[in-house]
């Protein structure tokens, strides 16, 4: 039940963001608890549920933090040119996995 509760597992995703593998799939949907954990952690990207990896900001925030979670996000959001720029400035070789056709 710890896994459902929003405010164990922000704390959780708060230390160590990939604690987002953990939570319930409702929480993996709540933008409040995926910022937090890709804040810390932005390869937690992959673990949160597709509407975050559709989400622009919270993306921007992930690749920010990590620009080698661009795999994670929304094939549409690995061709905006925003979210690339973004992720190569923090790891030059995420442009790999922006969408070809970008």
């Amino acid at each position: 039940k710890a896994r459902g509760h929003k405010e164990v597992v922000l704390t959780a995703v708060q230390l160590w963001g990939a604690a987002l593998e953990d939570a319930s799939p409702r929480l993996r949907a709540d933008k409040d608890i995926v910022t937090a954990a890709v804040r810390r952690c932005g390869v937690a990207l992959q673990y949160a549920d597709q509407s975050m990896q559709e989400d622009k900001e919270v993306v921007l925030i992930a690749v920010a933090n990590d620009g080698l979670s661009l795999p994670y996000a929304s094939r549409a959001l690995r061709a905006d040119r925003d979210v690339v720029l973004q992720a190569v400035r923090s790891h030059g070789s995420a442009l790999s996995y922006a969408d070809r056709k970008s």
